[in-house]
């Protein structure tokens, strides 16, 4: 793909940052199923050189890693990337040190293409990426998603997805029908339900996997923030569990999660509960917490039925989420 910047879009960056020229430097990624790229420039004569660019210029013909191509397919794609635009025009500024991410730049569109101009957060102090997580690094992250959901609790999800996640139940109806199991099936608009009739909301992140968080260099202590996240396309409104099941599957095997997904769990909680504290003292932490608790399978089986109709064979599926999602879609049926 032509890495190269359309003109409207080196303009509004220019006047956006006072630089005098914008050079490309790298691309450091090309977005899913060919619909752009991320790409690190340079800024000349600006007072911050280094900047991230998600440029999305939807492809002629969709290709999708796992063939999924159809036009609901490109419409949500294409309504994620004006969420997240809308994100961080509207909302992202409310995000402290404490759930960190890429400051906003400017953001534009033009001709049907996306510009996402972003702090580069390698040079804020968050270079590093992980592919596996201490126990240390993973309460970081479970810090963050807490602070997150604390920061946006009770908020209406305007102009983003009234209910955020890339694998929410209205926006898969092809992933629904091609699920076997038919209590599985037939389950899912209960679990869809239980969650979204939770009386405790906010936003969720909708795709806080392992590589969506960037670290610090010395992350030896979370006394001192060390964590930022990017890739908020799919930020909307929902119960904060659907992001702490998706995280805790994205960053533990099998034997893992049976040995640590509930201490780990009562450490999210005991985060969500000091950051409740300070950002939101009006709220009943014990009932919020009492609420989510029940509603942590919930939010796991949710996503297990996105993945039998996806990808059934992913690594994902394993009996931890086969026993959790078994006693959740027999108590879904007795409903």
């Amino acid at each position: 793909m032509n890495n190269s910047l359309p003109q409207p879009f080196v303009a509004e960056l220019l006047k956006a940052t006072s630089a005098s020229r914008y050079e490309t430097v790298e691309t450091i990624q090309s977005l899913w199923s060919g619909y752009g790229q991320i790409q690190r420039g340079k800024l000349i004569g600006a007072a911050t050189e280094s900047v991230i660019l998600k440029h999305v210029k939807p492809p002629n013909a969709q290709s999708h890693p796992r063939g999924w191509n159809s036009n609901r397919s490109h419409e949500r794609k294409l309504r994620s990337y004006e969420v997240e635009t809308h994100w961080y025009q509207h909302y992202s500024a409310r995000c402290d040190s404490l759930c960190r991410i890429s400051r906003l730049i400017c953001a534009s569109q033009h001709d049907g293409e996306f510009l996402i101009a972003l702090e580069d957060l390698d040079e804020a102090g968050f270079p590093v990426r992980k592919s596996t997580l201490s126990r240390s690094l993973i309460d970081a992250c479970l810090r963050w998603l807490a602070e997150f959901h604390a920061t946006f609790l009770g908020e209406q999800a305007t102009g983003l997805w009234q209910t955020g996640t890339y694998w929410h139940l209205e926006t898969r109806p092809d992933e629904l029908a091609a699920i076997d199991d038919d209590d599985l099936k037939r389950a899912a608009p209960v679990i869809d339900a239980k969650l979204s009739n939770a009386r405790y909301q906010t936003f969720v992140h909708g795709d806080a996997k392992l590589a969506n968080f960037c670290f610090a260099r010395d992350c030896s202590t979370t006394d001192d923030p060390c964590v930022a996240a990017v890739d908020f396309q799919y930020v909307g409104g929902g119960c904060g569990m659907k992001d702490v099941a998706y995280f805790l599957g994205s960053c533990l095997r099998e034997r893992e999660l049976d040995q640590q997904a509930a201490s780990l769990l009562d450490a999210y909680f005991s985060h969500l509960r000091g950051a409740i504290n300070r950002r939101r003292p009006e709220v009943d932490a014990s009932a919020l917490v009492r609420e989510w608790r029940e509603l942590f399978h919930w939010a796991w089986t949710d996503f297990h039925r996105f993945l039998q109709g996806w990808s059934p064979g992913h690594w994902k599926t394993n009996s931890f989420s086969e026993r959790i999602a078994s006693d959740i879609v027999a108590q879904s049926l007795r409903s």
